[in-house]
């Protein structure tokens, strides 16, 4: 075991440990979540590190040797090396206070003993007099949880696209299953089954660029505002090559903010990020929704469409089984609704230079990042590209429905309509047996009224091209 001393008195730290007494507080003060911090931001914590190393150097503030110590650390650690020890919990008081300085622990005692020393040996290197030269939390904080944002978005607007193309694929597939439309869960007019999907890609479509563009808005970082916006303690060399240093690490293209005390006090841009996020899965709970009613049965639902049987549904209902995928995507946009008004609260709760409550916006955000993209992935894989149509089954039930008295109206008008519907519903005959025993329409004209190419053309209510 070593000592460690702070402000508030000693601590014994064990041998193994690279970090030091903060962190050690930090852990004993918020064991909250059993969860440690996101390794998306570790990893973005330590590249700004490396960078404040290399410009602290190049400006003549840091010796050569210290820096290039640190360096060493940083990069072992963003090679996967001493992960394990960030310990500290995603909810912490102090606005990342415990973050940042579990991150200067660990490559401060990496880095002395990178020179020959022993972990505490903080003469040789210091945690905040080396590894946090320049800095505050209150810009490395919030600098980091945009980096990670943007790194972890990427992926996710990558699989809405992948998203919009398997449904584009089954509108394709099922573009000329005609079935039956529903309003209000009541039947309504024909449509195509492929149409459906079609809608379905059209609003993956719009969530797949609302997140691809978002992104720029998390591109403004306050790096060199230090403690409230100011530049305090850091030198301005610091403060405009810093940014530069943080472009080439992480291959971002990072604006240093016009005003740094915006971003430092106002995280509106998280609220923004994630109320696109909760949009996005708004759509895909509507989606899933459709889906679970669409394939309902098998026999005494709609049982319109076939998802891929994922496992058994029941420890007591021998050969059902639930549509298990989409019920976990509802779950996911149920978390990710909820996630957002937190991060919507802690948003507005920051008083003057700074909002304390950084720590869960990005805990909330980086779940709501996870889910979104593991679930897609399971969506997309597991389910839509499995489905099949029980194209009998969508023929059976427009058949049978007053749908079709829809697609009759330029034909017969409105009101004969209405009261073709009205008797094939009382006496549950179709509208091919009706207008057939009536004399109203000859089969061949029934017929082509009610092909799948007519349909779908302009003008017949209700109905457009997907």
């Amino acid at each position: 075991m070593r000592k460690e001393q702070d402000l508030l008195g000693e601590k014994s730290i064990s041998d193994e440990a690279y970090y030091g007494i903060q962190t050690v507080r930090a852990v004993e003060n918020f064991d909250l979540t059993g969860r440690r911090i996101h390794p998306e931001l570790v990893r973005a914590l330590v590249t700004i590190k490396k960078a404040a190393a290399i410009t602290n150097a190049e400006i003549g503030l840091l010796d050569r040797k210290l820096s290039e110590a640190i360096i060493k650390a940083c990069d072992e650690i963003l090679s996967g090396e001493l992960i394990d020890q960030f310990v500290v919990d995603p909810l912490q008081g102090g606005a990342g206070t415990s973050a940042n300085m579990n991150a200067n622990e660990v490559i401060a005692n990496r880095a002395i003993e990178i020179l020959g020393g022993q972990k505490g040996q903080y003469d040789l290197v210091n945690p905040l007099d080396h590894v946090n030269m320049s800095q505050s939390t209150n810009d490395v904080f919030p600098t980091a949880v945009r980096i990670a944002s943007i790194k972890m978005l990427k992926p996710v607007s990558e699989l809405f696209a992948d998203l919009q193309t398997a449904l584009q694929e089954k509108e394709e597939e099922f573009s000329d299953v005609l079935k039956v439309g529903r309003t209000q869960l009541q039947d309504a007019v024909p449509v195509m089954l492929g149409q459906e999907f079609g809608a379905w890609a059209q609003a993956i479509s719009r969530d797949r660029w609302r997140i691809y563009k978002v992104e720029e808005r998390l591109r403004q970082v306050n790096i060199g505002g230090t403690a409230v916006g100011t530049g305090i303690n850091a030198d301005k060399k610091y403060i405009y090559m810093m940014i530069e240093k943080l472009r080439a690490l992480t291959g971002i293209g990072l604006a240093r903010a016009e005003y740094m005390m915006d971003p430092t006090q106002n995280n509106d841009v998280f609220v923004e990020v994630s109320g696109l996020l909760k949009t996005a899965s708004v759509n895909l709970s509507k989606i899933a929704n459709d889906l679970r009613l669409m394939s309902s049965g098998p026999r005494a639902g709609l049982g319109e469409i076939k998802l891929p049987p994922m496992q058994a549904g029941s420890t007591i209902m021998p050969g059902k089984v639930n549509p298990v995928i989409p019920e976990a995507i509802n779950q996911i946009a149920f978390q990710i609704m909820g996630n957002d008004i937190t991060i919507t609260f802690a948003a507005q709760s920051g008083q003057l230079e700074l909002n304390a409550f950084l720590p869960v916006i990005a805990h909330n955000l980086f779940e709501t990042l996870d889910l979104l993209a593991k679930g897609l992935k399971i969506f997309i894989e597991k389910c839509i590209k499995g489905i099949a149509a029980d194209r009998e089954r969508c023929s059976k039930l427009l058949e049978e429905s007053q749908a079709l008295a829809a697609a009759l109206i330029r034909h017969i008008g409105y009101d004969n309509a209405s009261i073709l519907a009205k008797e094939c519903s009382d006496n549950k005959k179709n509208i091919k047996e009706v207008l057939i025993s009536k004399g109203i329409l000859d089969e061949k004209t029934i017929n082509n009224i009610l092909n799948p190419i007519e349909l779908t053309k302009p003008g017949i209510p209700g109905l457009g091209k997907g």
